[in-house]
């Protein structure tokens, strides 16, 4: 189940959020119901729990995810997203077991993706001090490098061979 929570988590605007409908999906509503609530509670949603995504983003989200079109049945309103914070507090607001038990393992794939990211970043932080270290190490012998470069491209390029003469 968390497999499938992680493909559902998105990027948009630098934040990892997780669009209305999946949203509704995982909580056992309609993607109706669910907004109906979020409008009704709006003050619980500010703007770094829930945003609305614009036309160019839900563009760029169909050419990815292959969603079908307005025209063929598809979205008449432009989708929202939610954050961690927000896709916790919908579930506070449908008060269901179903949304409860799915928002608990909803934060903790978020917990994990986060978890992730900062040995990620730990892994190229390390990766760039001995690239750094390696390139201090090797300016000291810069002169015998450009010697072995040169013999390597002198290695390289082909020698013609000597054409023997026939006769005298």
């Amino acid at each position: 189940m968390t497999a499938n929570i992680e493909d559902r988590i998105i990027i948009v605007r630098d934040q990892r959020a997780i669009i209305d409908r999946d949203l509704a999906i995982l909580y056992g509503v309609t993607t109706k119901r669910l907004n109906e609530q979020v409008k009704r509670n709006l003050e619980r949603f500010p703007e770094d729990f829930m945003f609305q995504l614009g036309y160019q983003e839900v563009t760029a989200l169909r050419s990815q995810f292959a969603t079908s079109k307005p025209d063929k049945g598809g979205r008449r309103y432009l989708p929202y997203v939610f954050t961690e914070h927000g896709a916790v507090m919908a579930a506070n607001i449908l008060n269901s077991k179903v949304a409860i038990n799915s928002s608990i393992l909803l934060v903790r794939t978020f917990i994990k993706m986060r978890m992730m990211l900062i040995e990620n970043t730990d892994f190229k932080r390390r990766l760039q001090d001995l690239e750094r270290k390696l390139a201090q190490g090797f300016s000291q012998y810069e002169h015998e490098l450009q010697e072995i470069r040169f013999l390597i491209a002198s290695l390289e390029t082909p020698v013609e061979p000597r054409k023997k003469r026939i006769g005298f």
